[in-house]
């Protein structure tokens, strides 16, 4: 019982304490599954994320989910999903009207200004973090910077695109890998 609780109370934490939509979540969550709790190691969060991305629905609901699951099967899922949720929802219900009221005013402007770049320091943290697990080869780093250049060259390329071709490369470029490894064990 203690595991569901803690599964609830981390994404609680991480759902109250990111601003800027899901993507804000992930270093939260990341300090939370990996340091905090220990449930994951850095590798396995980036795996998550990798594996979160390329689903559709809301990230932070994906990466509660797939945690909470993996921490304690479906009832820890479910845990971490309302501890994910629930606050967005209260916090919508009851101060929602109060936010659309007040979206124009100088004191809610200036806090929002004030917690945007510390928003982008956190998810650069957290993509340095998980980029330490992911360019671990010549392949990976290739990879990572065709990526990049894609975005760069095209850039409302849609981000399940490079997803999936990624996913597909992956299994061209990396299995036979994975293959020796499963056998020498």
């Amino acid at each position: 019982m203690k595991v569901l609780w803690d599964l609830f109370i981390a994404f609680f934490r991480a759902s109250n304490f990111s601003f800027g939509g899901g993507p804000a979540m992930i270093p939260i969550i990341q300090n939370e599954t990996v340091h905090k709790y220990q449930w994951l190691t850095s590798e396995d969060f980036t795996n998550v994320v990798a594996i979160s991305n390329s689903l559709p629905a809301p990230i932070a609901t994906k990466l509660a989910g797939m945690i909470g699951h993996r921490v304690k099967g479906w009832s820890g899922a479910l845990a971490a999903i309302i501890g994910a949720v629930l606050p967005t929802a209260l916090i919508m219900i009851f101060l929602g009207h109060l936010l659309i009221n007040y979206a124009d005013s100088p004191a809610l402007q200036a806090m929002l200004k004030g917690v945007r770049p510390v928003v982008v320091v956190l998810l650069a943290q957290s993509a340095l973090q998980m980029g330490q697990s992911a360019f671990k080869d010549k392949a990976t780093w290739v990879l990572g910077i065709a990526a990049f250049a894609m975005m760069l060259i095209w850039p409302g390329l849609n981000p399940a695109f490079l997803v999936v071709i990624s996913m597909i490369l992956g299994i061209f470029i990396f299995k036979k890998k994975f293959e020796s490894e499963n056998i020498s064990k």
